[in-house]
């Protein structure tokens, strides 16, 4: 497993409020790394970086089409969309390289969630801008 799966998987799905997770690569347009059984598809990476990452504001308007999935957007600004279907919704985060992507599904809590991919999503950009060389400093807390 990679230092990026590992940081995925202590940060978010150790929460017990995300129940999967990816990192995708803005420039690439591609899927850096996803937890376990996280099967995110070339067309649910296109939809994000084409979609959201350029253009927030149609996101909010038409909603999202995620893994063959209809959800509504809640909020989409430059750096953050959250968009919910039933008791499911996914999160997206965006960092000056990669999207942060997690989901929550019934009977998780969807605050959790936010808070913890935001949370990482500032980490990452702060003090891993260099990732995936994945040094972690002590001095980034």
């Amino acid at each position: 497993m990679s230092h990026l799966q590992h940081l995925l998987l202590d940060t978010l799905l150790e929460t017990k409020h995300v129940d999967s997770a990816a990192l995708i690569k803005l420039q690439e347009r591609s899927l850096s790394v996803a937890s376990p059984g996280f099967n995110v598809m070339p067309s649910d990476v296109k939809t994000l970086v084409n979609g959201y990452a350029k253009n927030p504001l149609q996101a909010r308007r038409e909603g999202l089409y995620f893994k063959e999935k209809d959800y509504k957007c809640v909020r989409a600004d430059d750096y953050s969309l959250y968009a919910k279907n039933g008791n499911t919704g996914v999160v997206v985060v965006k960092t000056h390289l990669y999207l942060l992507v997690a989901t929550y599904t019934e009977g998780m809590c969807p605050s959790i969630c936010v808070e913890a991919t935001e949370k990482l999503g500032k980490f990452v950009s702060h003090c891993m801008p260099w990732l995936p060389m994945v040094v972690v400093s002590s001095d980034c807390k």
